[in-house]
């Protein structure tokens, strides 16, 4: 897919499937924004508000985000720079950029998270990358404008969509060999790709057919057409497999489609030139990115309606939605004195820092609470903004010296944010 004449987006998203039984804190559910105009916009999809924007660096323009299988990496394709930025996504910082090709456009990440495929639209290749050591490990040749791609669910092969006007194709990888094992014709300029989750059909955007294209992944043959509105560029699918969501960038429409029928069932409108669309893992929302109004349209799927539009960056493109869970924290105690008093103890100065362990950041305003070893309550406290909670405990004389003398534990409970922790401080005698 290529916005011409100066930008490229793609429309994969990568959908992750949510444990039905989620510990508290739970985590969130994030929508990932690529803009064109720099930056990813991140969505709290409770709030539908912005929560942070990641900079991307040197002003240049991300076009595609994906989200890896865990939810812990994201990644998003910086096509001015030709590099790949890696997200820690519970902490929401760019780790790494990565070298790959010229105007990388399209990225899928495999089933489990081994390796990441990022699209050349210049370089008419696919760089594939390793997730563990976070560096190109082949080069693939594909052909012209190379766009949209997604990795079949056994891991086998990659799909990949060409962006030429004409008789449009869609090259398959074996990832075996890293090589191109067939081409499959569609439409004309073939561009976002999407795959059923039952992992049997792929479902291919053809621009300038003003279609939607059946792959049926064990022949590797077209099987049917849907008909959809005026120059369509993304695709997302519900998780039951029934609909797909495309949008349509000169309708101004996102039309919903029966994937049992291919029929286009309606037509929804949304902003202005909608590039691309991804449903949340529970399948009640698609949102809509809308590149000439800097906005993200958000569908009820029940109603096919949209329901609020919200801000985000410049010339939004790409889009993921994700379950990301707590960022993992670290607790670390302190020492407090113990004094005698004439009913009791008083233990002064029990502390407590908390940062988030993937960064080092301090963790400010959650609640520390401190407790003997044999679990009797001493005090709770709130981490100040340097992460450190501290408070004095009045203890009764029935709880002991020998306990007290023991330590304290210091635990915090965690929040969607950031999970739990616990450590063990130290109390000695003034």
């Amino acid at each position: 897919m290529r916005l011409r004449p100066l930008v490229m987006a793609a429309a994969v998203t990568t959908a992750l499937v949510v444990s039905p039984a989620q510990a508290v804190p739970a985590g969130r559910v994030l929508g990932y924004v690529a803009n064109n105009g720099g930056g990813v916009s991140v969505i709290d999809t409770a709030t539908n508000a912005v929560s942070t924007t990641i900079a991307d660096g040197d002003g240049n323009s991300p076009y595609m985000a994906a989200v890896a299988f865990d939810g812990t990496r994201g990644y998003v394709t910086s096509s001015l720079q030709n590099t790949l930025l890696v997200i820690d996504t519970p902490t929401n910082t760019v780790d790494k950029a990565v070298p790959v090709g010229n105007r990388p456009a399209g990225v899928a990440v495999a089933p489990g998270g081994g390796f990441v495929y990022v699209t050349n639209y210049l370089g008419g290749t696919v760089s594939v990358v390793d997730t563990a050591t976070l560096t190109v490990t082949a080069t693939v040749a594909v052909g012209e404008n190379p766009d949209g791609v997604v990795v079949t669910k056994d891991g086998s092969a990659v799909y990949v969509t060409h962006d030429v006007t004409g008789a449009g194709k869609v090259s398959v990888i074996d990832t075996t060999s890293n090589t191109v094992a067939t081409t499959i014709d569609v439409g004309s300029a073939a561009t976002a790709i999407a795959a059923s989750s039952d992992g049997t059909r792929m479902y291919v955007v053809n621009k300038l057919s003003n279609s939607v294209s059946a792959i049926d992944v064990a022949s590797r043959a077209v099987v049917g057409s849907a008909s959809v509105g005026i120059t369509p560029h993304g695709i997302a699918l519900t998780p039951d497999g029934t609909r797909a969501y495309v949008t349509n960038s000169q309708s101004d429409t996102v039309s919903v489609v029966d994937l049992t029928t291919l029929t286009e069932l309606q037509q929804i409108g949304v902003g202005d030139r909608p590039i691309s669309v991804a449903v949340t893992p529970d399948g009640a929302s698609a949102y809509v990115t809308n590149f000439d109004s800097n906005t993200v349209s958000v569908i009820s799927t029940a109603s096919n309606s949209v329901t609020t539009s919200v801000a985000v960056g410049q010339r939004p493109v790409g889009i993921a939605i994700n379950f990301v869970p707590p960022a993992a924290s670290k607790l670390v105690a302190g020492t407090a004195q113990l004094q005698l008093r004439l009913l009791g103890f008083t233990v002064r100065g029990v502390n407590a820092t908390l940062t988030d362990k993937h960064t080092g950041a301090p963790v400010a305003g959650q609640q520390v609470v401190f407790r003997t070893v044999k679990g009797n309550p001493l005090c709770t406290a709130t981490t100040n903004a340097s992460g450190k909670a501290t408070c004095d405990a009045q203890v009764p004389l029935l709880v002991g010296v020998s306990t007290l003398l023991q330590g304290f534990t210091a635990s915090y409970a965690g929040n969607n944010e950031h999970g739990g922790a616990s450590s063990h401080g130290y109390i000695r005698l003034l």
